[in-house]
């Protein structure tokens, strides 16, 4: 049977649990605004009843207040997150884009749409009065404009492939920041949680910090308890299926400058990410991952699949190795990208080379030589996949990477491509012809030998110039030229962002050439007549003019831009959708919470008015009925 002041133990457990439940409120309200809270509530049951010994049986001992414990799903967390991820990608690929795209812009602005126009108004003077000396010196100046126009949209393309980079590094610090954070609540947690009880505004914590991974990177979370007495868990993340967080240890990430450049494109000190425990290469996923890291990866990086590749020949022990490829952009000078030096994958396995040659075969293909610094070492590990051949073995072979993205480096190669072109045109023209002086025309647009500051003499086969059977080289390494007085070059020198004029041309108008003879001192203007006709030239580019090449070029990046800002937005939206999902069921309803105060109020109350009414019970009984 129940003591005497049985019903003063009831009342207190209410007026406890009654108090818990006001304070729990309190702490929601007080929370509404924080971002990543999740409401809380007091977990009540009856307590324990206690047996009698009449026809009751049992009788009740009150309220237990069992946990504060927070509402949360699971499933919205993960959906979230997914989604977040997805987001990042695509509001990343929008940011730099749409820079890029500003660039590109110029040119049917501004840009090269008039300087363009006016160098072939000049030219169409020059016709009608080619020994015109201030006619001659408007058009190089003109075409001089033309030349800082691409280096000016080449330079500013590639500041922004820095500035990629550049997030690289802060995304890369970012995650190992919230990794250690994680960490380290996850021992907080723990430790609080052992001696029973739920770390709720931790919990939060480590969460909202996983939400902001998500955007980063692809994210998997697990939580296993590791014993049921004491309420330890084992909580792991994985970035990318790779593991981030193992309870109270996180890994690290580093990032390490490129010892080669992919193409000759980039800038130089491009970032790749590595795991600082065992110098293992992260892993950016594959087509089923996102997030901004990626996205940020594919603009850096991003070359439509068009990287340098194809099947390589190569015997164990030799220093050289030979490479033929199927794909048309491999097969011409003016497509080319391929860095002077640099980083080659020959079946499994990374070997440096110094230089090339190119040459073409019986099918019209160029063949590249490549003068590797190390012994080629051939086994069954660095054949994928491989044949045997009559002169060793035959496996893929490529350089940096394909990135099914068109990307910073596609669009500057697109560049390269335009004044490749459309110089070695211009310049087959000139040559036909002689200048004021009756001497050979000379290439107009033009770049420099870095280390001797001298203009190229562009030749289209080196064959004449005792090297059999050669297109052109690298000028590097093996194949470096020690007494080059001839300075013999191909337009793959060239690029948007070293296109010059002729600097004997531009210091002297009587170089520009406008005549094909000069006969009994009289110059026709026969060459200005073809250089005018260029401008229409519908044969040129595989899209048409030169002005509708770069027409094209405008609006895929503005197509691009547009595509990953539209699917940015819709994410966001998404996103917004399932957030608002998430907080229908951990967001704190100020009204909701209203009411839950007030109904604790009564409670309290209530139980309040038990203790009062037990007293009055109490002073009856003990100062009434005693005798």
């Amino acid at each position: 049977m129940p003591n005497t002041f049985f019903g003063l133990s009831i009342a207190k457990s209410g007026l406890y649990a009654s108090m818990t439940g006001i304070t729990t409120t309190a702490h929601n309200i007080s929370n509404a605004e924080t971002k990543g809270y999740s409401r809380q509530y007091a977990s009540l049951e009856a307590s324990k009843a206690l047996r009698v010994w009449n026809k009751n049986g049992m009788i009740g001992t009150g309220v237990d207040v069992i946990g504060v414990d927070q509402l949360r799903s699971e499933y919205y967390d993960v959906k979230y997150r997914t989604n977040n991820t997805i987001y990042g990608e695509f509001n990343t690929k929008n940011y730099y884009l749409s820079e890029v795209e500003n660039y590109f812009n110029e040119i049917k602005l501004e840009g090269f749409t008039t300087t363009f126009d006016k160098m072939f108004d000049t030219i169409q003077e020059l016709q009608k009065n080619p020994t015109n000396l201030t006619v001659r010196t408007q058009m190089t100046n003109y075409a001089n404009a033309l030349c800082e126009y691409f280096n000016y949209v080449y330079s500013s393309v590639q500041k922004v492939q820095q500035e990629v980079n550049y997030e690289v590094y802060n995304e890369v610090s970012k995650i190992n920041s919230i990794g250690v954070q994680v960490a380290h609540l996850t021992k907080q947690i723990n430790t609080l949680e052992v001696v029973g009880g739920k770390a709720s505004d931790l919990r939060d914590q480590r969460a909202l910090l996983i939400d902001e991974l998500s955007q980063i990177v692809d994210v998997d979370v697990d939580e296993v308890p590791i014993s049921q007495k004491t309420g330890l868990v084992s909580y792991t993340v994985r970035i990318n299926g790779q593991l981030l967080v193992d309870t109270y240890h996180s890994n690290e990430l580093k990032c390490e400058p490129r010892k080669s450049k992919n193409t000759m494109n980039d800038a130089e000190g491009l970032y790749d990410i590595f795991w600082k425990q065992d110098g293992q290469a992260f892993n950016l996923g594959d087509d089923t991952t996102s997030g901004s890291l990626k996205a940020l990866y594919a603009v850096m990086d991003g070359n439509d699949r068009m990287a340098f590749k194809g099947m390589a020949t190569a015997e164990k022990g030799a220093k050289t190795l030979t490479l033929v490829s199927d794909f048309t952009y491999m097969n011409e000078v003016q497509r080319m990208n391929l860095d002077q030096t640099g980083t080659l994958t020959l079946g499994n396995r990374d070997y440096d080379y110094n230089g090339f040659s190119v040459s073409k075969n019986d099918e019209g293909k160029f063949v590249y030589t490549f003068a590797l610094d190390d012994e080629i070492v051939v086994g069954s590990d660095d054949i994928s996949p491989a044949t045997e051949a009559v002169s060793g073995f035959r496996y893929n072979t490529i350089i940096g990477g394909d990135v099914d993205y068109k990307g910073i480096p596609y669009y500057l190669s697109k560049l390269n491509e335009f004044v490749r072109v459309f110089s070695e045109n211009y310049n087959d023209i000139i040559k036909e012809g002689v200048d004021l002086n009756g001497d050979a025309g000379l290439d107009m647009f033009n770049t420099r030998q870095v280390v001797t500051g001298l203009d190229y003499n562009f030749v289209k086969d080196f064959s004449g110039y005792g090297q059999p059977d050669v297109l052109f080289t690298s000028k590097s390494g093996e194949y470096e030229v020690e007494d080059d007085t001839q300075n013999l070059g191909s337009y793959y020198f060239m690029t948007a962002g070293n296109l010059s004029i002729n600097k004997t041309v531009d210091a002297d108008p009587r170089k520009v050439v406008a005549a094909k003879t000069i006969a009994n001192g009289i110059e026709n203007s026969e060459i200005a007549l073809k250089l005018l006709s260029l401008k229409n030239e519908h044969d040129m580019f595989r899209q048409g003019t030169p002005a509708q090449f770069l027409q094209t070029l405008v609006s895929e990046v503005g197509i691009d831009t547009s595509k990953a800002e539209q699917f940015a937005k819709n994410q966001e939206d998404v996103l917004g959708t399932i957030s608002n999902q998430r907080l229908s069921v951990s967001g704190v309803d100020q009204d909701e919470e209203a009411m839950n105060l007030v109904r604790y109020q009564t409670a309290y109350e209530m139980s309040a008015k038990v203790v009062s009414v037990m007293n009055e019970i109490y002073a009856k009984m003990i100062n009434e009925m005693g005798v």
